[in-house]
């Protein structure tokens, strides 16, 4: 005979109301006011659906904590995990740590939220291996009409997957705002020492030149006792057409993104100083960075000046200047360079590999970047330079590899077009030694080293033949031991046609 439907709502209710915490407003309603009149004439089911909905694992369990019955609502949980948990007692399923607290929960002991209702947090051992951490509230359930102890308790358990998933997210999150907190500590102590023992004077300077935000002791040793009065500004220790120059410089600094140094000179003993002012923005402020050189005049700057004037030399020489990165990529080039490329601007190469425009095949480049790269320096390397635009010129190259400050190859092109055009038809000899020719290898196949030889002998012998009979072509022929067809055909390849005469018979 089945057992009448258990007056779940009272029994939820009497919990409630009995472990209420001291203090607390009884006229605050916990529970309904009606529940006779919606919940009496539930059905099996539907008090079933009603419990399950409640939580996401719901434990029916007897008297002495064990599981007779379980549902489970939440959609994460696996139910195979937990189906062999029917039967046990209720303490078997938890880790070790969580048993006293299920002991507290079934003697009706552990904290009480503001609801009244006791949670617990237990740990579930899973038949995987793994752990299920739930909260869980018991509530004691007596059937309609009987008093005394409890027919069976209910425990409902929420998942704290989501929350624990939170917190490990949270403490994550703590540790690695206190390692950035660490390592910017770390940096501002490094910057700091810097600034403090700095030679070069430094300040810093908020907005304008009349708020000093910071001065290293450099600064203040340059611009005497007066830097070290309240209040004090660059105003107060450079001359008027000075405190002018800055103000123009921040200006400029400011509308373009960057100033050209200038000179100032001090009020007590008008030492000229070269400024050089850099910005930048911190906390949505904007601040300057003003450093004094006291050696405008040094060595130093004069290697400077000397250097600037190299650099102009270098973007107007004749021949061809490129800086390329390791790789052979171009960093920067003249204006010759542009002009053999066949380009409008520098900005078309830059990023580009040399061996775009180098190379009479692809290994021309790989063998200078490899000689290159072993010897430190390569002098007149022979190839062929290919402008965007079709057009081809012999040009020699050497090139040098450079350490400091900044890894980089330099190449020195020059065309050699108009030296080999100016030179004499009638003074042909081989142009390569064996020496050189053996110099090829690796940069041109085999076929065509042999291809380019033979045609260089074949073009100065027939040149000597028709030397020899006066241009007669069927006496070259003859001598040479070529029909006089063959002997048309070569003359025509070699271009040497219009200048032999006429046969003589």
């Amino acid at each position: 005979m089945a057992h009448p439907l258990p007056d779940l709502p009272n029994a939820l209710r009497a919990h409630k109301k009995d472990h209420m915490p001291m203090g607390m407003n009884a006229t605050v309603k916990r529970h309904f006011e009606m529940p006779g009149q919606f919940l009496s004439n539930l059905d099996l089911d539907t008090a079933a659906d009603l419990i399950s909905a409640a939580a996401d694992v719901v434990l029916i369990m007897d008297e002495s904590g064990v599981i007779q019955d379980l549902a489970l609502s939440g959609e994460d949980l696996d139910a195979d995990l937990l189906l062999d948990w029917r039967g046990k007692n209720w303490a078997q399923t938890v880790t070790a740590d969580s048993q006293p607290k299920i002991a507290a929960l079934l003697k009706g002991q552990g904290a009480l939220t503001s609801d009244g209702v006791r949670w617990r947090h237990v740990n579930h051992k899973l038949s995987d291996g793994g752990e299920l951490p739930l909260s869980y509230s018991v509530v004691p359930v007596r059937r309609q009409g009987e008093v005394g102890r409890p027919a069976f308790c209910a425990a409902f358990g929420r998942d704290m997957r989501p929350e624990a998933a939170m917190q490990q997210r949270l403490v994550r999150a703590q540790q690695t705002m206190e390692r950035d907190y660490w390592r910017l500590r770390q940096i501002e102590t490094r910057y700091r020492l810097l600034f403090q023992t700095a030679s070069e004077p430094v300040i810093i300077l908020q907005g304008s030149i009349d708020k000093i935000e910071e001065a290293n002791p450099a600064a203040y040793e340059l611009f005497g006792d007066t830097a070290r009065r309240p209040g004090w500004t660059l105003s107060d220790s450079l001359d008027e057409r000075s405190v002018q120059a800055l103000r123009d410089m921040l200006e400029r600094l400011r509308n373009t993104g960057r100033a050209e140094p200038c000179r100032v000179h001090t009020l007590d003993n008008s030492e000229a100083l070269e400024l050089n002012a850099s910005q930048f923005r911190q906390e949505n402020r904007q601040y300057y960075l003003l450093r004094f050189n006291r050696g405008s005049d040094t060595p130093q700057t004069s290697l400077n000046e000397a250097r600037q004037r190299l650099l102009q030399v270098m973007e107007s020489a004749p021949d061809a200047l490129v800086v390329t990165d390791l790789e052979g990529r171009v960093l920067s080039a003249n204006r010759s360079f542009l002009d053999l490329a066949q380009l409008s601007s520098e900005d078309q190469a830059r990023s580009e590999l040399l061996d775009k425009w180098l190379g009479r095949t692809g290994v021309d480049f790989r063998v200078l970047l490899s000689n290159v790269r072993q010897h430190g320096s390569v002098r007149l390397f022979a190839t062929q330079m290919r402008g965007d635009y079709g057009a081809v010129a012999e040009v020699e190259i050497s090139a040098v590899s450079v350490a400091n400050p900044q890894p980089c190859l330099g190449f020195t092109i020059r065309d050699m077009g108009r030296r080999l055009n100016e030179s004499p038809r009638g003074d042909r000899e081989l142009p390569r030694s064996a020496s050189q020719m053996t110099e090829l290898v690796g940069r041109l196949p085999l076929k065509d080293i042999v291809r380019e030889t033979t045609d260089l002998i074949e073009q100065l012998c027939i040149e000597a033949a028709l030397e020899l009979t006066g241009d007669n072509r069927a006496s070259a022929a003859e001598m040479l031991g070529l029909s006089r067809q063959s002997l048309y055909i070569k003359l025509r390849r070699f271009g040497i046609l219009e200048g032999a005469g006429e046969d003589v018979n």
